[in-house]
């Protein structure tokens, strides 16, 4: 018998060309280091990068992109390394687009629509595809254009003649219908979340949720917390699309909900953001911030300025925050002796993996939603005893006993203060109207 043949069904590799143009609009991010973020994002779609090209311009060219003469200098590129998909570094237009499409004769593709590509791949609860789905319908959209040469029926023959409606109308119109669709399914979820959110706050813990850069420890640092392996930790960008929330222990007996969100990163396609909002309302629900920073990187800066920038989109700019410079044993791999104190006026120098300064964080972060909290002097009925329960056990407080009802007064987190000052004034109107009675 000859020898039973294996056949490989892997698709093959994608070769990309990446392509950038460096209009100086973009502080602190030059073509050629964006051009290094965009091939780190290719190898994460599992693309081969063979090459890139970038261009100064005082503006990107309407049709081409780049200039008309370097787009046509791009098939003597294509001869040599024989690529098959073209990354443009910034989002194309479907004009763009088209034109290089029809010159190369290759797949032309945007870093947003590299992104969104990015996200289906690693999405992998229900909600991540969901929310995946709605970004890359809104995003295809108005590019439906390209997708289409011809306006031809529909159908044919008796009870099709007329008007119509052309190819491209039904495409989309049955895109504007799934993308109806989908944003019902996505406010279902963040419903959802919102009764999570409300059962936790009733489980007493304050909430902390971790923000970033892609691939600055966000998620190998919430599993050094725990101290399990509870949220997927990879060295790739974008790992982590799913939100996971554990328990941590601050010390002193408390106890916070912490979240692992998913990363931020430089040109991220407002599509994403709009369909990321129910999970990224954890950051806006959170109690404190912790921002997760690369200290090896060298664009830091720019990536602290492009988390500020999310951040500020989504309404928690001014959130409380507390910086963890992550990555601390490639910041200082030749120390012979303790590295630099690990806390400084609100950051704390921190190694994920090697645990270095996390007890420090954690103290932190417990001095940090402390400091948040308010005094309160109120009186509420005896009938508010669950209540009462939660404000002993969350808060720092004194009771005393009266004929009618309970005094408290002392120091507790902001959403506890407003339920407890919520039921006094009901029971002050209570009590105004019983004695006006009699």
């Amino acid at each position: 018998m000859s020898p039973r043949t294996t056949v490989d069904l892997a698709p093959p590799i994608e070769k990309s060309f990446l392509l950038a143009v460096d209009t100086g609009e973009d502080p602190g991010w030059s073509a050629e280091d964006s051009l290094g973020e965009l091939a780190a994002l290719a190898t994460t779609a599992g693309a081969e990068v063979v090459g890139a090209e970038w261009q100064n311009r005082r503006h990107v060219d309407p049709n081409w992109y780049v200039g008309k003469g370097k787009a046509e200098a791009l098939l003597q590129a294509k001869s040599e390394t024989g690529f098959d998909i073209l990354v443009a570094d910034d989002e194309l237009s479907p004009a763009q687009q088209k034109s290089l499409e029809s010159l190369l004769n290759v797949k032309v593709i945007d870093r947003s629509r590299l992104i969104l590509d990015i996200f289906a791949l690693h999405a992998q609860t229900h909600e991540g595809r969901l929310q995946v789905e709605l970004a890359q319908l809104e995003y295809q959209l108005p590019r439906l254009t390209r997708l289409w040469t011809h306006l031809s029926r529909t159908g044919g023959g008796i009870g099709t003649r007329g008007p119509g409606e052309s190819q491209l109308e039904t495409d989309r119109r049955l895109i504007r219908e799934r993308i109806k669709k989908m944003k019902e399914r996505v406010e279902d979820v963040r419903r959802q979340r919102q009764t999570a959110a409300r059962g936790r706050d009733r489980r007493l813990y304050p909430t902390v949720a971790i923000v970033g850069y892609t691939n600055a420890g966000k998620s190998t640092l919430l599993n050094a917390l725990v101290g399990s392996e509870v949220a997927k930790a990879e060295d790739k960008l974008f790992a982590t699309l799913d939100p996971t929330s554990r328990q941590v222990k601050l010390g002193d007996g408390q106890t916070a909900i912490v979240t692992d969100t998913v990363g931020f990163i430089h040109k991220l396609p407002h599509q994403l953001v709009d369909a990321f909002r129910a999970t990224l309302e954890e950051v806006t629900r959170a109690d404190v911030l912790v921002e997760v920073v690369d200290a090896a990187d060298a664009h830091a800066p720019e990536h602290r300025a492009t988390v500020q920038q999310v951040l500020d989109e989504l309404g928690a700019g001014d959130k409380p925050r507390l910086t963890a410079f992550n990555k601390a044993d490639l910041l200082y791999p030749a120390a012979d002796g303790p590295l630099p104190a690990p806390a400084v006026s609100g950051t704390v120098l921190v190694s994920a993996t090697m645990g270095f300064g996390l007890d420090t964080l954690r103290a932190e972060i417990a001095a940090l939603l402390a400091s948040l909290w308010e005094d309160v002097d109120v009186a509420v009925p005896y009938a508010a005893g669950e209540l009462l329960a939660r404000v002993r056990e969350r808060g720092t407080v004194e009771l005393e006993y009266g004929e009618r009802d309970v005094r408290v007064f002392g120091r507790m987190a902001p959403s506890l203060a407003g339920e407890l000052r919520a039921v006094a004034g009901r029971w002050a109107e209570t009590l105004a109207e019983g004695s006006a009675a009699s």
